[in-house]
């Protein structure tokens, strides 16, 4: 999967939804932001994930920027961001050593990491702009593979950053156009135990079903048409992002 193709396509769609949108326009899906916000948030994680790229991984966490407070301003300084961004990830292998926030320290984990964190934040944009989104906004691969990132990277790092597990039980995540199905351990204040099924014997206690893109936009609190079956508060008891 080319993920640094999709951090490039997926900001181009994001920037222009935002210019649609304009800077005052809410972001219905991040309540407490504008769109001015939301741009300015992307800016600086673009321009901090370039820095973490060639920062070493025994080295102390990158400095976290700040973009320029106005509008224009922001955008001209997130496409510098991200200009930065995407040739640093071109130019370096994917197995290199780099500074990251959890898992391997390779460099790999960045262009993952961003093409997921900008296509949410692309929906984010889309809604701020009014737009009626396709039920199939995102390949099922891709959505497939962000579905796997947030149960296997995101929720790890949220239990470190203390947002533990707060409940207890056996969660069965199915997206059916992928062919990929997670099975889930829940114990309260412990780590996540994800895996492929194994066997029939998983007795769940509940189910997450639907399209990749569905199962995607629900893990990541966005609307969605993803079906929960059975103990719904296991899916309130997963650390979001």
């Amino acid at each position: 999967m080319d993920f640094v193709a999709q951090v490039e396509t997926q900001a181009s769609l994001m920037r222009s939804a935002a210019l649609k949108a304009g800077p005052d326009a809410p972001v219905p899906s991040c309540p407490e932001w504008t769109v001015r916000d939301l741009v300015r948030h992307q800016a600086e994680v673009h321009t901090w994930a370039a820095e973490a790229l060639a920062t070493a991984p025994e080295d102390r966490r990158p400095k976290w920027p700040h973009a320029p407070e106005g509008f224009d301003e922001a955008l001209s300084w997130w496409e510098k961001g991200l200009f930065l961004l995407l040739d640093r990830l071109r130019e370096t292998p994917a197995d290199r050593p780099a500074w990251t926030f959890q898992g391997p320290k390779l460099a790999g984990f960045w262009a993952r990491r961003q093409a997921h964190e900008t296509s949410i934040h692309r929906l984010d944009a889309e809604l701020a702009a009014g737009r009626d989104l396709p039920p199939l906004t995102f390949d099922p691969e891709f959505a497939a593979d962000g579905v796997d990132e947030y149960l296997t990277v995101l929720v790890g790092r949220r239990i470190e950053l203390g947002f533990p597990v707060t409940g207890t039980g056996r969660l069965l995540v199915h997206a059916a156009d992928a062919g990929r199905t997670w099975e889930i351990r829940l114990t309260e204040n412990e780590p996540l135990v994800v895996s492929a099924p194994q066997d029939s014997a998983f007795d769940e206690d509940a189910t997450l079903a639907g399209t990749a893109d569905a199962l995607y936009r629900f893990v990541y609190g966005r609307p969605s048409n993803a079906i929960v079956t059975g103990d719904e508060s296991l899916l309130a008891a997963l650390p979001r992002p």
